[in-house]
């Protein structure tokens, strides 16, 4: 299956499989640096994420992608939906402001999944409320259903390796022609 990639793999020599795997980490350091510009231009560790559960339903779906800014000098108001991460806990949530309080400089809010029948003070591990400091960003656009690849890559890593052998092997074939 894989005889003739194989066969241009060898005939490429040391130089040629250099060349490959410099051309490879270009590709990444550039993904890289663009995804560390759009978190510097957006204010937010993670301006795009993939919503995981149903909590958000009608709003949002799972495999959603959700697009995020994280304005510094804006509060976040009622009705916005939100992306925050609570300490100790590994997996980013998406819910909607419910309540919003202000106490000295520090804004506390409280949200809700719209598909939750309560609160997510159950979620929040110990914390009232949660700040600024918990919140990744606000949602300002989304794409339906595109993030279903990631969730099948994470639920099937079999698929994700089998990915990115193909993709080097697009990218090698594209190299010989």
């Amino acid at each position: 299956m894989f005889s003739n990639e194989i066969a241009r793999l060898k005939t490429l020599g040391v130089q040629g499989l250099l060349f490959q795997a410099l051309n490879l980490l270009t590709v990444i350091s550039s993904g890289l640096m663009m995804w560390k510009g759009l978190c510097l231009f957006t204010n937010s560790e993670s301006p795009i994420v993939v919503v995981l559960s149903g909590s958000m339903e009608p709003a949002f779906y799972r495999g959603d992608i959700l697009f995020l800014t994280n304005p510094a000098d804006v509060p976040y108001e009622i009705g916005d939906i939100t992306v925050y991460k609570i300490p100790g806990a590994d997996i980013p949530i998406v819910h909607r402001v419910i309540e919003s309080h202000i106490s000295n400089t520090t804004q506390l809010l409280l949200t809700k999944g719209d598909n939750n029948p309560g609160d997510d003070i159950t979620l929040y591990n110990g914390i009232e409320w949660i700040e600024r400091k918990h919140i990744i960003g606000k949602v300002r656009g989304f794409l339906p259903y595109v993030g279903y690849v990631t969730i099948a890559m994470n639920d099937f890593p079999q698929l994700k390796y089998a990915l990115l052998g193909c993709v080097g092997l697009v990218m090698l074939i594209q190299q010989e022609t």
